[in-house]
C-alpha cells in the first residue's frame, strides 16, 4: 500500500486538494470515492481510505471546499458547507467532477468505481447517484437524504446503500420514508437499514466528544455499516 498522493482539482473557482491512496500490485484497481463530513477531510476519512486500500481498493478522499483543510469546530465548517448545501447544482456538479478525476487515474479502472460518504458526504454520494454518474455503487452513512433534484426514473445507474440512525435528527423518520420512495419511482437498486439505537455520526468514535445531542457514536452500527459496505463493494466491483 503506498502513501496519500495529493490530487489536485480545480472547480468553479475553487482549488480542491484530494489524497489518493493506492493498494499494493499491479492496476488498474476499482476505485472508490471517500467524501468527508461537515468538517472537511480529515484522519477518519484518511483511515477509511487506508482500510480499503487493504482490501484492493484506490480510494480517493476528496476535498469539498477548498485547500484541503480540515474545519474541526462547528463555527469553522459552517460557512463552506452552507455555501455548497445553498448551491445545489454546485455540489452536485462538484461531487461528479471528484468522480471524474477518479475514473481518470492511471491507477483506477474507469469501470469499476464507487463512492462512500459521512454526514454532509452522505448527501454528496446521493447525489452522484441522482446524476446518473457511471458509478456502480454508492454509500451514504448518517447522511443527509434530502434533494431539490430528485432522481429521475431510470438515472440511478448505482445501486444505493443508506446506512441511517432512527435517532438522528438530521435524517428524520419522513426523510428516511421520502428518500425511499424517490429511490422506488426512479427504478432504483437500493437498500435501506435504519439502526434503531443509533444518532448521527454514528460511526465516529469521537462523536460524543462534540457534546451535541443527537450526535453520538454506535460501535455496532458502524460495525454492521462497514461489513455491508465491503460485501457491497466485493459485488458491486468484482
Amino acid at each position: 500500500m503506498t502513501e496519500f498522493a495529493a490530487v489536485p482539482l480545480h472547480h468553479d473557482g475553487a482549488d480542491l486538494i484530494g489524497g489518493l491512496i493506492v493498494p499494493e500490485g499491479p492496476g488498474p484497481h476499482p476505485g472508490v470515492l471517500v467524501v468527508h463530513t461537515a468538517h472537511g477531510p480529515n484522519d477518519m476519512m484518511r483511515e477509511r481510505a487506508a482500510r480499503l486500500a487493504r482490501l484492493g481498493y484506490a480510494a480517493l478522499v476528496v476535498d469539498m471546499y477548498g485547500g484541503g483543510r480540515e474545519h474541526r469546530s462547528a463555527e469553522a465548517a459552517g460557512g463552506p458547507f452552507a455555501e455548497l448545501v445553498s448551491r445545489p447544482e454546485r455540489l452536485r456538479e462538484r461531487i461528479v467532477a471528484w468522480h471524474a478525476a477518479l475514473a481518470a487515474r492511471p491507477e483506477v479502472d474507469a469501470a469499476r468505481t464507487a463512492a462512500i460518504g459521512f454526514c454532509f458526504g452522505g448527501k454528496c454520494t446521493l447525489e452522484l447517484a441522482r446524476s446518473g454518474a457511471e458509478v456502480r455503487a454508492v454509500v451514504s452513512y448518517h447522511g443527509l437524504l434530502g434533494s431539490d433534484r430528485p432522481a429521475e426514473s431510470g438515472a440511478v445507474r448505482a445501486h444505493v446503500a443508506v446506512y441511517a440512525g432512527a435517532l438522528d435528527p438530521y435524517a428524520p423518520r419522513a426523510d428516511i420514508e421520502k428518500l425511499e420512495r424517490e429511490l422506488a419511482d426512479a427504478g432504483a437498486d437500493y437498500t435501506l437499514t435504519v439502526f434503531q439505537g443509533a444518532a448521527h455520526g454514528f460511526t465516529d468514535p469521537d462523536a460524543d466528544a462534540m457534546g451535541r445531542e443527537g450526535i453520538s457514536y454506535h460501535a455496532g452500527a458502524d460495525a454492521l455499516s462497514w461489513a455491508g459496505t465491503v460485501a457491497l463493494l466485493e459485488t458491486a466491483l468484482a
